[in-house]
């Protein structure tokens, strides 16, 4: 038979409820198919930076104060700082004494022939670049530093404020910053934009200021370039950018990603679209199952009491990549959900049916912490150990679901690979509130679907029944109307049928059925493409409610849900009829 059919949800017995430092300078913020993943290695410690501010050209006087804002930082947090404008020091083996390399504000050719090559030998071998402003001013006729530093400076408008849109808010380096960051600074514009090849952590809003001239503005961003790590802001032009906690905290994260000494995913990231963007707006398209729920500050959900899931009800996904950055303040709980129908206001509905990513910091069985697909596969403990930033800083998943196949990485290392027995590939999303004192944050949820994908095309089209509840308000359309809470119900009598049209012609992937507690012992499942020829696609005659998943693969303008055997003594009932498809 080729139905699918899944019990309906049960009230799960003793499964535990589930829910995983920035730099001294600033606190992290409280309330409120990819390229390869490195492999992992244990984050290198920090012991020696070299600051490098060589100039051919245009000399910047915050030159000095940069220099005495790395000692400081350095001073703080245990690394010794040596800073030259003499590129003699530019051999292998002095270079080897540094974890990562400063060139700040360098302007111009700085570096002669054998001078490149070292230190083209240094980051093939694992070392960090930090570019800072007019680093990018720099080399131009060395084409494998244009590559490291990303892009090349073109143009600056006068100084001015303008406001710095702050991408990813799980970077080390800009994790403490709000979502839209105002200051004053002199903005370069750049020959090229680099977001396709680099991982863009924030950008400049054009509309803010005078004198942009790029449209899309990436203003600071990290990437892995070959065999090491580069990360580059182009802010730092003003001698007081060195004494503003905000930009020099961004600094020491920018030298922690490029010396490795922080667990920093630098891939490049592109075609996702975000489904919570940290604004109150997309928070409303989604939905809270159970108790608890969240609180919005600063683009950041806090999550309030439980145990309840904050879920995406818009559509299900099938083949894709999920990305969420999450935070525990300290031994808290919550988890990422995957794969799952429509909870129907029960939260446990997800974890019998689909699949918990969990998060949880010391819970001693190795299937039930964090990078775990949870009670059923534990992570790569050495893995996990190299990628995982600490409670209180952020991390970020990335969940891959292709079919029933799920890869899961952690600041963009990959820790977990697991194929499931449910039927997860085609579901919805939901992030986890465990309860009062688990308490956990996520902020930018966001998602890559890959190839053709599937969409509800019965949400909101034509419906006919043979027949509606007596005195109900149960009607036909609230079968397709995307709203869990309504449905469609039925007279007390066999048969029945519900039928949609689609408008036209459609590629029809599955259909999908989410029955009341009334379902169908027996029904059939059937196509046409003119309302007068109908085929069978699917027949079962044991039925036990829950989510259907019934595959298709055929074309059609209407399909029809055929009802010829109760299950109860009430009618047939259907939280949602989705006919998934192209």
């Amino acid at each position: 038979m080729s139905l699918a059919v899944l019990p309906q949800a049960a009230q799960a017995t003793g499964a535990v409820r589930s829910a995983a430092a920035l730099p001294a300078a600033v606190p992290p913020t409280a309330v409120p198919r990819a390229a390869p993943a490195p492999s992992a290695a244990p984050a290198a410690p920090l012991t020696s930076v070299l600051v490098f501010s060589k100039t051919a050209g245009f000399r910047h006087s915050a030159i000095a104060a940069g220099i005495a804002a790395v000692r400081r930082l350095g001073t703080a947090n245990g690394f010794s700082v040596t800073a030259t404008e003499d590129a003699t020091a530019f051999t292998t083996a002095n270079l080897a004494r540094y974890e990562a390399v400063v060139w700040l504000s360098t302007t111009g050719d700085v570096l002669n022939a054998a001078q490149q090559t070292a230190f083209e030998s240094y980051i093939a071998s694992g070392g960090g670049y930090v570019g800072v402003h007019a680093a990018a001013d720099t080399e131009y006729d060395w084409p494998w530093y244009g590559g490291l530093v990303g892009a090349y400076f073109a143009s600056h408008p006068a100084t001015q404020p303008a406001t710095v849109k702050v991408e990813d808010r799980s970077s080390p380096s800009t994790a403490h910053l709000p979502q839209r960051w105002t200051r004053t600074d002199e903005w370069y514009n750049y020959r090229a934009n680099p977001r396709s090849a680099v991982k863009v952590l924030a950008s400049l809003d054009e509309t803010s200021y005078t004198g942009g001239t790029m449209g899309d503005h990436p203003i600071t961003w990290c990437q892995d370039y070959r065999g090491g790590r580069s990360w580059y802001t182009g802010l730092g032009h003003t001698e007081e950018s060195y004494a503003d906690p905000a930009f020099t905290t961004m600094l020491l994260g920018g030298i922690r990603t490029a010396a490795g000494a922080s667990p920093a995913d630098c891939r490049p990231e592109n075609g996702y679209t975000r489904l919570f963007d940290g604004t109150q707006a997309s928070l409303d398209r989604w939905r809270q199952a159970g108790p608890g729920g969240f609180s919005l500050a600063d683009g950041t959900l806090t999550s309030v009491g439980g145990m309840g899931l904050l879920w995406y009800p818009v559509t299900p996904f099938a083949d894709y990549s999920l990305k969420v950055d999450w935070m525990m303040p300290g031994d808290d709980n919550g988890g990422v959900f995957i794969g799952f129908p429509d909870p129907q206001g029960d939260p446990w509905r997800p974890v019998d049916l689909g699949h918990e990513i969990q998060i949880d910091a010391t819970d001693a069985d190795p299937s039930r912490t964090t990078g775990s697909v949870y009670s059923l596969k534990a992570p790569d403990a050495a893995a996990r150990a190299a990628a995982l930033n600490p409670p209180g800083t952020w991390n970020t998943y990335e969940i891959a679901v292709h079919g029933k196949r799920i890869e899961i990485h952690l600041n963009g290392v990959k820790i977990n690979d697991y194929t499931s027995t449910r039927d997860i590939a085609t579901g919805h999303l939901g992030v986890q509130n465990d309860g009062a004192g688990m308490d956990i944050n996520y902020r930018d949820i966001r998602i890559r679907q890959d190839g053709a994908q599937s969409t509800d095309l019965a949400r909101g089209r034509p419906v006919t029944v043979t027949s509606v509840e007596p005195g109900s308000t149960h009607v036909g359309a609230n079968a397709v109307d995307g709203d869990p809470a309504t449905r469609w119900g039925s007279a007390y009598a066999d048969p029945q049928a519900i039928t949609v049209d689609l408008g036209s012609v459609r590629t029809v992937d599955q259909v999908r059925l989410s029955w009341e507690t009334a379902y169908a012992r027996a029904y059939t499942v059937e196509i046409s493409p003119d309302n007068a020829t109908w085929r069978t696609v699917a027949t079962t005659t044991a039925g036990d409610g829950g989510l259907d998943t019934v595959p298709v693969g055929a074309t059609a303008r209407y399909v029809r849900v055929q009802g010829t055997a109760r299950a109860t003594s009430w009618g047939y009932s259907l939280w949602e009829l989705a006919v998934l498809g192209r």
